[in-house]
């Protein structure tokens, strides 16, 4: 039977005919007046009545793996050929006698999770032109050999499937024994349960329901039950201090081969024990003294393949994208530069569009909020980017690689806790077997690290660049424009970014310049892989914590070490590094947008109302006269001899800053927009409080300038609205690529023209990186997915 139209559009006139033929044709296996649907989003895994299915398969796509059209047609042919083996639906399994219907997908997602599937070698079915039915012949592969781990991996499956068959008691309709348990389950993660407290509620279960029998009592035993549906982690030991992991070779170790720590907890010595043992500490062998949970990558993205559904939409940055006149748009990360150039350099890699591209996302968290304060976890989270935009950046799509144990961050350390991560990517960078789902045959599964998405001190610790002191820029390195001003380091100087002939490059008296000087040099350029890897590779590097600490290089003192210091831009080579491709990558390491918007939030918010982070103080007035530049803010006395500073252009007054901070608390905003800002309006004290990275977001992009204007509130108003607007239209989910070159012109100008009415303290770290925001936009795509 001719199956070429599934492939046309659903609105394609053979389209429809195929698929009227197809209804004509699977109404001749009726069960109960219901038909499998096999539209693109059901995939054969639900029943309907005729009619709906009729119109799913129209409007919604026919699914395109199936062409042999097993699970229709004369006779309930299916349940004559796979018997109680073939999996159970939402309508019940093939096979089930019982006729137990649930309301979940439980032999769906067993099938996905355990990759059961139509066998390569399952006897398919065509028909004749009398339209009976002749079975197509198979092949055998008698040298295939079975290796214990499919066994296992079948029995657990045939354990689980009778668990979803199972009824939860005698009458029940809607759940099997499986499908409650993993909906207790997932009440418990969705409103953090306790153990006991589950322990409670399934022992009153079982007191109230005494019908329910063989039902887990206990959290132990129920997840004993359900542990086969999910993916486990390896515990592996690392020394306390950061030097080394108890893994690969080092596995059977007692001691740190860097420090000499032991590897195991110390203890003190009890009453009782041996007189000469009391007061000293003993090594406990068998409880380690740091444990860091990893995530094995290579079975998760597997298990990716094992849907069809998910194995569908990883296809969708190749197979979904728009037409050719959209295409420029920068939607998704498949639209950036970074990802064609990759594409370009390794061709074998692009053309199979299951090749998985990641992201990489580190930051720390204390799980125990002020219970613990001195405990910290680092998780290390991958983001697969083949998926659409609707999934791509859901937490459920997600892959948790790493937690990382400490009192405080690991810093450069982190490599340690990323080489069995690393390792992972080597071996997916060759390819590993792996079965899709979609196509129904086994390929070789690739992968690939794009980038990190960190904030800016955990880029530090990802790139091994320097994000403090006068190099602090990662992309400017050694010619970022920095100077001391007063106790403060700033970073001014955008005029290198202006045109040659711009006027404002011979203004420099009008500028936070030193001494007013006029600005004759070139914007730097961004450094490639293979320049910070040469640079990098010269860095002598010892992890751990133990290591004594570098001594401070004297002013004015030079020797043959402090030589090599001085032109050796990082802290240690990146691990990273050790994967083939790293140094060609265009975008390694993400400036983290929303990290810099909150901190310039905060500068411009603590300045204009004056509050602890405000950026112009006494010493700030001071440092203008050392400078000798903005003579009209210098220091002054008044009639009495008192001295005070006078007024800026951004300064407000007390009716000001009231007539501002009224606006925001009388502000009403949409449901989930954002935070109750009126909240953290304090008018006592004439200040905004808790202000949380979202609440900087919606007031940098929307609030602020509106509130501003709408009070009256200060001179620079109009400045500060161009700078919001720059947020805005960087933050957009669709970028034009043309647009790109007009909003970096329009951030040099702005950047500049506040130079010309903040004081240089203004001009942090974060309010420079605005300068490169607008290239790794270029690079790497819209900023949601970076």
């Amino acid at each position: 039977m001719d199956t070429s139209w599934i492939d046309l559009p659903t609105g394609h006139p053979e389209y429809v005919d195929g698929c009227m033929q197809f209804i004509a044709f699977a109404k001749q296996g009726l069960f109960e007046g219901k038909i499998r649907c096999p539209c693109k989003n059901c995939k054969v895994d639900k029943s309907f009545p005729v009619n709906d299915v009729e119109r799913h398969i129209l409007f919604k796509g026919f699914y395109k793996s199936y062409r042999n059209w097993i699970f229709h047609g004369k006779g309930d042919m299916v349940q004559r050929m796979l018997g109680s083996d073939g999996g159970s639906t939402s309508e019940g399994s093939i096979g089930n006698k019982s006729g137990f219907v649930g309301r979940d997908n439980m032999g769906g997602l067993l099938r996905s999770a355990f990759s059961v599937n139509v066998p390569p070698n399952f006897p398919t079915f065509e028909a004749r032109e009398d339209g009976e039915w002749y079975e197509e012949p198979v092949s055998y592969d008698t040298d295939v050999q079975y290796d214990d781990s499919t066994i296992e991996e079948d029995a657990t499956y045939k354990k689980l499937l009778q668990a979803s068959e199972e009824k939860l008691y005698e009458g029940c309709i809607n759940f099997s024994k499986l499908s409650f348990l993993l909906h207790l389950f997932h009440l418990k993660c969705m409103h953090h349960w306790s153990i006991e407290s589950f322990n409670m509620l399934l022992k009153l279960i079982l007191d109230a329901f005494p019908q329910i029998l063989n039902f887990p009592s206990s959290y132990y035993y129920s997840k004993k039950m359900i542990k086969d549906l999910g993916l486990g982690y390896e515990k592996i030991d690392a020394c306390p201090n950061d030097c080394m992991l108890y893994w690969g070779e080092f596995l059977e170790k007692d001691k740190c081969h860097v420090c000499g720590k032991s590897r195991w907890k110390t203890t003190k010595g009890k009453k009782g024990d041996d007189v000469s043992d009391q007061g000293t500490n003993t090594c406990k062998k068998g409880v380690p003294a740091k444990v860091m949970r990893y995530f094995p990558l290579i079975p998760r993205l597997k298990r990716i393949y094992m849907s069809s559904e998910t194995a569908e939409n990883m296809r969708w940055h190749d197979t979904e994208r728009l037409g050719e006149d959209d295409k420029k748009i920068l939607r998704h990360p498949s639209d950036s530069i970074a990802w064609k150039a990759f594409d370009e350099r390794y061709t074998d890699f692009a053309l199979d569009p299951r090749s998985v591209r990641l992201g990489l996302a580190s930051d720390g968290f204390n799980p125990y909020r002020l219970m613990n304060t001195t405990y910290s976890t680092w998780p290390v989270v991958l983001i697969p980017y083949n998926l659409p935009p609707w999934l791509c950046m859901k937490p459920s799509s997600f892959i948790l690689s790493t937690l990382i144990p400490g009192k405080a961050s690991p810093g450069n350390d982190i490599d340690v806790y990323l080489q069995p991560l690393v390792h992972e990517l080597k071996l997916l960078w060759g390819g590993v077997e792996a079965f899709d789902a979609f196509d129904g045959v086994k390929f070789n599964l690739r992968a690939a690290l794009l980038w990190t998405i960190n904030d800016f001190p955990s880029y530090a610790m990802l790139s091994g660049l320097s994000t403090k002191g006068y190099n602090a820029c990662p992309i400017c390195m050694d010619s970022t424009p920095s100077d001391r001003f007063g106790n403060k380091i700033c970073y001014c100087s955008y005029r290198k970014w202006l045109p040659a002939d711009h006027p404002y490059r011979r203004q420099g008296v009008k500028f936070c310049e030193k001494f007013g000087t006029n600005e004759l040099g070139e914007a730097p350029s961004r450094p490639s892989g293979t320049d910070i890897l040469r640079q990098q590779e010269k860095v002598e590097y010892v992890y751990g914590k133990s290591k004594a600490p570098p001594k401070k290089r004297q002013r004015g003192h030079t020797d043959n070490n402090d030589v090599q210091d001085e032109i050796v831009f990082g802290t240690k080579r990146s691990i990273f590094f050790d994967l083939v491709y790293w140094e060609h990558n265009l975008l390694r390491h993400n400036l983290d947008v929303m990290h810099i918007e909150k901190n310039v939030s905060e500068n411009l918010l603590g300045t204009l109302l004056s509050m602890d982070k405000s950026r112009d103080n006494r010493d700030d007035r001071e440092a203008l006269e050392a400078w000798t530049i903005k003579t009209h803010l210098w220091l002054s006395a008044d009639h009495n001899g008192n001295e005070y500073m006078p007024s800026a252009s951004y300064s407000m007054s007390r009716e000001e800053k009231e007539r501002f901070l009224n606006v925001l608390e009388k502000l009403k905003v949409p449901d989930g927009y954002g935070s109750n800002l009126s909240s953290c309006v304090n008018m006592k004290q004439r200040e905004l409080i808790n202000l949380k990275s979202h609440d900087n977001h919606v007031l940098m992009q929307d609030i602020l300038p509106v509130a501003l204007r709408a009070s009256n509130a200060t001179k620079v108003i109009d400045l500060l609205a161009r700078l919001s607007s720059f947020f805005k239209k960087l933050c957009s989910t669709s970028i034009d690529p043309d647009d790109l070159d007009g909003l970096q012109d329009g951030i040099v100008l702005t950047l500049c023209q506040l130079e010309m009415e903040f004081l240089p303290s203004f001009f942090t770290i974060m309010v420079h990186l605005l300068i490169h925001l607008v290239e790794e936009v270029k690079l790497g795509g819209p900023v949601q997915y970076r």
